[in-house]
C-alpha cells in the first residue's frame, strides 16, 4: 500500500477524532441551525450538484438501469435530500438524555447519559444521497463521520460534500467532523479499516460482497446486515384478503430492496384457497414463482424451488413459495433460511401471532403488515444510517439513538470507598 494513502487516511481519521471531541459539546440549537442551512445550501447549489452527477452518469452508462437509477440525481432527489436534513433537525437530540438515574445507599447519585459514539466511518456504494443523509444524522448525534462512497459517484459526492462543509465553516463548527475520502484508490478503504485508534465503528452500506470484504478486513467494530431474506407467513387464521394485499406489496412494490419479501410461507389448511388467486396475481405482475411440490400442484407453471432458492436474496421479481404444516415449521424455516432482517405473520389469532413475534429471531417482526416498512423514515426516525441484523449494539433501522452510546455520570459529596 502506498505510504501516501496510508498517511492521508490517518490524517483524515485523526482530524475526525479531534473534531468529534469539539462536536460532543455543541448545543442542539447550533447543530439544528447548521442542518437547516445545509438543506437550503443543497437547493441553492442544485446546478453544480446536477452537473457533477451528469459527469458520473456519463462514465457508467453501460452498467444497467437499476445501477443508473441508484446513481441518478435530479431536482426531486435533491429536494428529498434537503428535506431529510430538515427532518433530522426537527428530531429530539439524543445527546445528553438521561436514560436512567438512581441513588446508591452511600449517597452517590448516578445518571446513565446518552453520549456520541465518536468517529463513524460509512463505506457505501452508488447512492450519492447517502452522503447528505449520513452527514446529517452524524452531525445531529454529535459524531464525526468519514464518508467513503463508490468511485462511480465520486463527482456527485464531492459536490454535495463541498456544500455541507461550507455550512460548517459558516457556523464555526469543525470542518473535520464531516470528511470525504476523495480518491478512487481501493487501498484507501483498507487503510481506513486499520485505524481503530481513531475510528470507533464502521457501517458499510451496499451489496453483500462489499460488506463481507469490510468485515474480513476491519480492525474496527462493524455494524451491518449482509442481505435481506424476508418472509411473510400466511397462517391458518389469516384474513386471506389482507394476506393477498400484504404479500403482493411486500414482493412487488419495490422488489430490489433489502426489506422486500423473498419467500412466502402458507399454512396447508388455507393453501388450496389462498394460493390460486395469489399466484395468479403474482404471475400477472411478472413475478417468477419457485415453489415446493404442493405449490406446483396448484400452479404447474411454477419452477421447482431448490435449497439454494430458500437461501437467496433475489432483489428481483422472483419469489420462493412453501406450504408448511404449522407455525412451528414456519418459524423453524425462517430461523434457518432467513437473514434475521424482517419477517411477518398474517393471522387473526393472537396466540399464533405472539408465538411468531417471540420466536422469530429477526431485527423486525411484523403482525399483519408488510415487511416493506423496515426503514428509518417509515419508523418515524427521520433518515436512517443503515439497517443492522447484528445484536450488539444496534438492531434494525439505525438513526439518532443508535448513533449514541452512554456513560455514567456520578455525583458525590466526598464519598470514599472503604
Amino acid at each position: 500500500m502506498k505510504n501516501g494513502i496510508k498517511q492521508e487516511m490517518q490524517d483524515i481519521a485523526r482530524g475526525a477524532l479531534e473534531a468529534s471531541r469539539v462536536l460532543a459539546g455543541v448545543s442542539s440549537g447550533r447543530k439544528n441551525a447548521a442542518l437547516k442551512d445545509m438543506a437550503r445550501a443543497l437547493l441553492a447549489d442544485k446546478p453544480s450538484i446536477l452537473k457533477a452527477n451528469r459527469k458520473d452518469l456519463a462514465g457508467c452508462s453501460a452498467k444497467g438501469k437499476a445501477f443508473t437509477d441508484r446513481l441518478t440525481l435530479n431536482a426531486d432527489r435533491i429536494k428529498q435530500m434537503a428535506g431529510g436534513l430538515l427532518d433530522v433537525a426537527k428530531l429530539d437530540d439524543p445527546v445528553g438524555e438521561v436514560m436512567r438515574n438512581w441513588e446508591t445507599p452511600g449517597g452517590l447519585r448516578i445518571n446513565k447519559v446518552r453520549t456520541p459514539i465518536g468517529v463513524i466511518a460509512i463505506i457505501y456504494e452508488s447512492r450519492p444521497n447517502v452522503t447528505a443523509d449520513c452527514a446529517g444524522l452524524c452531525l445531529k448525534s454529535g459524531n464525526s463521520v468519514i464518508l467513503r462512497g463508490g468511485s462511480e459517484s465520486l463527482n456527485s459526492n464531492i459536490a454535495i460534500y463541498k456544500v455541507l462543509v461550507s455550512v460548517l465553516k459558516k457556523h464555526s463548527l469543525p470542518c473535520a467532523c464531516i470528511s470525504l475520502v476523495q480518491t478512487r484508490d481501493h487501498k484507501a478503504v483498507d487503510a481506513l479499516l486499520k485505524l481503530d485508534k481513531y475510528i470507533d465503528v464502521v457501517i458499510p452500506r451496499g451489496g453483500e460482497s462489499l460488506i463481507r470484504k469490510v468485515v474480513s478486513s476491519s480492525r474496527i467494530p462493524v455494524i451491518k446486515h449482509y442481505k435481506g431474506i424476508c418472509h411473510v407467513y400466511v397462517d391458518a387464521w389469516a384474513d386471506l384478503n389482507m394476506a393477498e394485499k400484504v404479500c403482493f406489496n411486500a414482493k412487488v412494490q419495490r422488489p430490489g430492496v433489502c426489506n422486500a419479501m423473498e419467500c412466502m410461507l402458507v399454512h396447508r389448511d388455507v393453501a388450496a384457497r389462498f394460493l390460486p388467486g395469489m399466484l395468479k396475481k403474482f404471475r400477472e405482475a411478472g413475478v417468477e414463482i419457485r415453489g415446493c411440490d404442493f405449490t406446483r400442484k396448484i400452479a404447474g407453471w411454477a419452477k421447482r424451488a431448490s435449497e439454494k432458492d430458500f437461501r437467496s436474496e433475489y432483489l428481483d421479481l422472483i419469489l420462493s413459495v412453501k406450504v408448511v404444516g404449522d407455525i412451528e415449521e414456519a418459524v423453524a424455516h425462517i430461523n434457518n433460511y432467513g437473514s434475521h432482517h424482517s419477517d411477518s405473520i398474517i393471522t387473526d389469532e393472537p396466540e399464533e401471532a405472539e408465538k411468531f413475534l417471540r420466536r422469530v429471531d429477526s431485527a423486525c417482526v411484523y403482525h399483519n403488515a408488510s415487511t416493506r416498512f423496515t426503514d428509518g423514515n417509515q419508523f418515524g426516525m427521520g433518515a436512517e444510517i443503515g439497517i443492522s441484523t447484528d445484536k450488539l449494539h444496534a438492531r434494525g433501522p439505525m438513526a439518532l439513538e443508535e448513533l449514541t452510546t452512554y456513560k455514567y455520570v456520578v455525583f458525590g459529596s466526598g464519598q470514599v470507598r472503604n
